[in-house]
């Protein structure tokens, strides 16, 4: 699997670049900065990129804002962005286009190796990754502006709190300690209090529910 990865931090970078290797991952390039990022999204064949939200020149949001112009050239790029705190604004713009292929994780994460790869197969694959706390503050968010998140029940919103991780029915169950049968019938209870139509497709779900919530 080929990865473009975007990081300014040395030894972040260089960590990142060992780690990935180590689990069969080629690193096509490793770039600091906003201005070489864009070249290996236009030059490279990869399969991910893996951004840092803030790079060099300006340490805004070059990273993300980089990413997201690859992916109007090129829909359904995957992209992890990774970022050093929950940015709403960031996420909700990654998340805008509706299409699926999307992660957004804490740097904190980096440390949980196994997660950490999961989470990049994951996106690499088409599907989402998104840290529990930029779930948690999206869903605390809607519910403080009296969104229809309101009509939930406290299991429906801890399932969709774990769908939009990007956990699939078997694994929710099986978190949950509940059955898959449960977990289907919690989700197309979501579906219906949240106004969306039913899809068999997760990750296209999880991106809906995510949109509904912070566009409504």
């Amino acid at each position: 699997m080929r990865v473009v990865l975007a990081e300014d931090l040395f030894l972040l970078r260089d960590g990142l670049i060992r780690l990935l290797e180590a689990f069969d991952f080629e690193i096509v390039a490793a770039v600091d900065n906003a201005p070489d990022l864009t070249r290996a999204l236009a030059e490279e064949d990869l399969d991910i990129a893996i951004v840092d939200v803030r790079l060099p020149p300006s340490f805004t949001d070059e990273g993300l804002q980089c990413a997201l112009a690859a992916r109007r050239r090129r829909p359904g790029l995957p992209v992890l962005v990774l970022s050093q705190h929950v940015e709403q604004l960031y996420a909700r713009e990654l998340l805008a286009d509706g299409s699926g292929g999307v992660g957004y994780l804490l740097k904190d994460s980096v440390f949980d190796a196994e997660h950490f790869v999961e989470s990049v197969r994951r996106v690499a694959a088409g599907g989402t990754a998104m840290d529990p706390q930029v779930i948690s503050q999206l869903l605390s968010r809607s519910s403080a502006m009296d969104q229809p998140v309101n009509k939930l029940s406290p299991r429906e919103r801890e399932v969709l709190e774990l769908m939009a991780q990007g956990r699939s029915n078997v694994a929710i169950a099986a978190q949950l300690v509940v059955t898959e049968r449960a977990i289907a019938k919690h989700t197309a209870n979501i579906f219906t209090k949240l106004g969306l139509a039913q899809s068999d497709d997760d990750n296209r779900r999880v991106l809906a529910v995510l949109a509904y919530l912070e566009h409504h």
